[in-house]
């Protein structure tokens, strides 16, 4: 049997941590959603003044979905939800300045960004197989096909490592921009968005923890599997 009970006392923890990140990260933007800049700018113009600050020339465009928010290096587009984009809020100014971030990066050629671009590929694939090549060699007792499952796995942990100093750092940037040109122009904005962008900091830790649980799991059933073959 591939699941037992230690599985779960690996990945039960972090799942928790994570369910409860997302909660808070859905209703700290829904707190400071409702409390308006005195800037007046919508999340779109903060974004675009947070990348003009950076010196990154970046298509903005708006897209459908709740925190749906992300910046595509390769066609060098920043999509923001209906909230962010027209929301003249802490929360919109937040997440905007925050993908803005991202673009800054990007013409800055911060490394971390350019290792997680380069590791999309091995993600996709390594996401979507990882799980068939361990069941089919726990089954049949294959250590190649068991071992083959785990690195297809790590590439996911790998990508979500990366991406947390991508994430704190484009956060950081975004900070320094907002208070620098003025967009959050008191100590209680900047507090909001601290707060804002601190709880969506971690739904990233709590997914990089349940998968390092889960390869930390992964690897005990095969080094358990090896020494009970020998």
């Amino acid at each position: 049997m591939f699941f037992d009970l230690t599985y779960f006392a690996y990945t039960v923890p972090p799942m928790l941590l994570g369910l409860w990140a997302q909660s808070r990260v859905k209703s700290t933007f829904q707190k400071y959603a409702q409390v308006a800049v005195s800037s007046r700018m919508t999340g779109a113009e903060a974004a675009a003044a947070v990348c003009h600050a950076g010196g990154a020339n970046v298509t903005i465009e708006r897209v459908g979905g709740f925190l749906s928010d992300h910046y595509d290096p390769r066609s060098k587009t920043l999509r923001l939800s209906p909230e962010v984009y027209d929301g003249r809020s802490i929360s919109s100014i937040a997440v905007g300045a925050h993908e803005a971030g991202h673009a800054i990066q990007d013409v800055k050629r911060y490394p971390w960004l350019g290792m997680r671009s380069a590791l999309v590929p091995a993600t996709s694939i390594g996401s979507k197989f990882w799980f068939w090549p361990i069941m089919i060699g726990f089954s049949m007792q294959s250590s190649m096909l068991v071992l083959a499952g785990i690195v297809l796995f790590s590439a996911t942990v790998l990508f979500q490592l990366v991406t947390l100093p991508v994430e704190f750092d484009a956060s950081n940037r975004a900070k320094a921009v907002l208070a620098e040109t003025g967009i959050a122009r008191s100590d209680a904005e900047l507090h909001g968005v601290s707060k804002v962008l601190g709880a969506a900091a971690w739904t990233y830790v709590a997914g990089a923890l349940s998968s390092l649980a889960t390869l930390a799991y992964l690897l005990m059933r095969f080094m358990g599997s090896q020494g009970s073959s020998d």
